[in-house]
């Protein structure tokens, strides 16, 4: 587990801009039975492509694009584990991965970005594909 004054800024950098923090499994499953409309969840890491790709991106994407999610929230991987296993079982049937960035839409998992599709992209590659799922799965506002 990594210590709470090392990730602060972490989480801090995704909940500046609206994001809700789903610390306990039972926060998880209380949103995602009241999943109605668009969910942005993002599963966020100490890793160096969240930091340098995955949580910027997401935040670009979130301020230049007119069409976004209703819901933003977000679980630590490697600090929230009860959190975030519950989470990735709702992120079936993709395997775990850590950061990742899921779209819900009324509680079905419709777009999903795995560490993989992460790794060695820059952020606006990140906020571009963001932005493009945003506008397939998302209502514009």
């Amino acid at each position: 587990m990594y210590p709470p004054h090392l990730v602060a800024p972490m989480k801090d950098d995704l909940l500046s801009v609206g994001f809700e923090d789903l610390n306990t499994a039972d926060k998880v499953d209380e949103v995602m039975q009241n999943a109605d409309g668009t969910m942005l969840v993002v599963v966020n890491s100490v890793c160096g492509c969240a930091a340098g790709a995955a949580r910027p991106g997401v935040k670009a994407a979130l301020a230049h694009s007119d069409i976004k999610p209703d819901k933003l929230v977000t679980v630590f991987a490697g600090v929230d584990f009860d959190a975030t296993a519950r989470m990735r079982e709702y992120l079936l049937p993709y395997p775990p991965s850590s950061p990742s960035i899921g779209i819900f839409k009324d509680g079905e998992l419709v777009h999903f970005i795995e560490r993989h599709h992460i790794e060695g992209r820059s952020a606006q590659m990140i906020a571009q594909h963001l932005e493009m799922a945003f506008e397939e799965f998302c209502e514009k506002a």
